[in-house]
């Protein structure tokens, strides 16, 4: 229900915001034991989340919190990753 991986190396078009949700589900953790995990108020990460509005720094520690590592980056034409 939460494979979010398409055959063929694709993803679905899912927001940020989505895709944090799909995972704290996938690892059993409410959005209020992230925010205490990531040290910061349940609201703060609820706004977040509702504005779809997180920094790359936000991103990896929230990966990290979920067991999980981020990566950002952007494919050039010939497959070169920066």
């Amino acid at each position: 229900m939460y494979n979010i991986n398409i055959k063929g190396g694709g993803n679905l078009n899912l927001s940020t915001s989505e895709k944090i949700r799909i995972l704290c589900k996938r690892n059993k953790i409410s959005i209020t034991d992230l925010a205490k995990k990531l040290e910061i108020s349940s609201q703060n990460l609820s706004n977040k989340l509702s504005r779809d509005n997180f920094s790359e720094k936000d991103l990896h520690r929230i990966a990290k919190e979920l067991g999980y590592t981020y990566q950002s980056y952007f494919i050039i034409e010939d497959g070169e990753k920066f």
